[in-house]
């Protein structure tokens, strides 16, 4: 039995909500992944009577596709989607059954509206969070456009074909047959990709709002709940719902949630802000802030202006870099940052992380159990990493420390081949032969925009006192992009909801 007694209740419970018959076409071999296939496929069809098996030739196999009866939906899984893509196959399951898509009206309208053939492809890995959010939004236009297709490949099933695709990195999207995109992305993100996405003549007519939320992040949306309690018209714009939570694998210190996983929780946040009257604005990125008699205004890179009596800055942070030759020209082909991902990818081979503290030493010790061996790299004397975690990395066997170590360059061809950097101690230059790199070096604010228009500090972290007030009237910040000493996401979403209640108390007070 390929499910187990929990996983089977649960998919149960699910299956009870298909609307109409699904025929899953199956295409297997004498493979182990294809045994494990059929029988995933048999415990499906005993378990609704709206499931019908039928076994055919698919251009991979193990592989089977998701049907109408009499109407092929173009959703193929290449590979047994148990672990994070499970609930990718039961919500195509869902929906190919007739069931509504539970997208925006407007996002679905779009997704039936597309012109053209889009055949999509998609390598992914069981063991990722971002990937079912790219497999499940490419399922669901295949869904909504009989003229798309997806096909899901699991890159450990179809290992000589993702390495022949060069695949170093997931999810990654081809879209017929050259490269897409790769990384996170929602339905709504693919469509702006595909050049389905608001101008700046759909910002006219807003009218000024009282608060402005500038971020899509847990400070962000905590800012932003606040303030509609309140009863003032509250608007957020942001590049990304859900901000770096997305590409968070594991959540185990967030008081009274024992744990989750970054994006349902980034998904948590943005249902939670859909509870109340909130203008949400995706996929917009701020240009520049400008104080200007009573209102603040912020100008979006697509020509737009949205003005505000208040503004709350909560912009987060991203992956700092390490600004080293060979960085950038290898992202994705041996340069990663996310092990939980990636590492999948590096099964077998020699890797380094470069970066001492609690996660670069969690990224070690995850990574130890898939690659064949694992070099940290660290810039300091010493690991900067809870004791706790240094003990179990030393306890693994296929671990290496290097200390007073300050990486150079990354190496390559085609993809990374190794890494050099200077021992601090020595001065002399060390050169390591591996296959790929990870960086875990730290955060830095996404700042950069505001320039001068408000007080930072020499890390580019927006200066805010007690109340989470800038030096500008008017002006909160809270969350990652402050100075704030503690980055947590409990800690960003506490410091939103005190920017919310100090900018609703300038309010009554202005």
């Amino acid at each position: 039995m390929i499910l187990d007694a929990d996983l089977k209740a649960q998919l149960a419970q699910y299956l009870e909500l298909m609307e109409g018959d699904v025929l899953l076409k199956v295409s297997a071999g004498s493979d182990e992944a294809s045994r494990d296939m059929m029988e995933l496929m048999d415990e499906l069809a005993t378990m609704s009577s709206h499931i019908k098996v039928e076994t055919t030739e698919l251009e991979r196999t193990p592989s089977f596709s998701v049907n109408r009866i009499g109407e092929d939906t173009g959703i193929t899984f290449a590979g047994v989607p148990l672990g994070h893509e499970f609930t990718s196959l039961v919500l195509a399951l869902l929906h190919v059954s007739g069931r509504t898509p539970k997208e925006d009206q407007k996002l679905m309208d779009q997704a039936k509206n597309l012109e053209g053939e889009h055949h999509f492809v998609s390598y992914v890995s069981l063991s990722c969070q971002n990937c079912p959010v790219v497999v499940q939004a490419l399922n669901v236009l295949s869904v909504l456009n009989p003229n798309v297709t997806h096909t899901m490949i699991d890159g450990a099933t179809f290992k000589e074909e993702a390495e022949a695709n060069n695949i170093m990195a997931v999810p990654t999207v081809f879209l017929n047959g050259e490269s897409f995109g790769s990384g996170r992305m929602t339905l709504e993100e693919i469509l702006a990709k595909l050049g389905s996405t608001p101008d700046a003549s759909e910002f006219e007519n807003k009218d000024p709002y009282d608060v402005l939320v500038v971020g899509g992040g847990p400070a962000s949306a905590s800012a932003a709940i606040y303030a509609a309690r309140k009863g003032i018209r509250t608007g957020i714009v942001s590049e990304r719902i859900g901000g770096q939570v997305n590409d968070t694998a594991g959540i185990e210190n967030f008081i009274s949630v024992k744990r989750t996983e970054g994006p349902k929780f980034a998904a948590d946040l943005e249902e939670h802000v859909k509870d109340y009257d909130i203008d949400v604005m995706n996929l917009q990125r701020a240009k520049q802030l400008e104080r200007k008699q009573d209102f603040v205004d912020i100008e979006l890179e697509n020509g737009a202006t949205l003005q505000s009596k208040s503004v709350i800055l909560a912009t987060g942070a991203r992956w700092r870099q390490l600004g080293v030759p060979g960085e950038e020209e290898f992202r994705n082909k041996g340069v990663a940052y996310c092990p939980h991902c990636d590492g999948p990818m590096f099964e077998g081979k020699h890797v380094a992380v470069i970066g001492g503290g609690n996660s670069g030493i969690e990224a070690a010790i995850d990574l130890a159990g898939i690659v064949k061996h694992v070099t940290v790299l660290e810039f300091s004397p010493e690991l900067k990493a809870d004791s706790v975690l240094q003990e179990r990395l030393n306890s693994l066997p296929n671990t290496t420390v290097v200390t007073n170590a300050k990486t150079t360059e990354i190496t390559g061809d085609d993809n990374v081949n190794g890494i050099t950097y200077i021992d601090r101690e020595s001065e002399t230059e060390q050169h390591i032969e591996l296959d790929g790199v990870f960086v875990q070096i730290g955060l830095l604010p996404n700042t950069d925009w505001l320039g001068n228009a408000v007080e930072r500090n020499k890390f580019g972290e927006i200066v805010i006192d007690r109340n989470g007030a800038t030096n500008v009237p008017g002006v909160f910040a809270a969350g990652d992009c402050t100075d704030d000493r503690n980055k947590q996401i409990i800690i960003s979403m506490g410091s939103g909801a005190n920017a919310a209640l100090n900018a609703f108390d300038y309010l009554i007070r202005n």
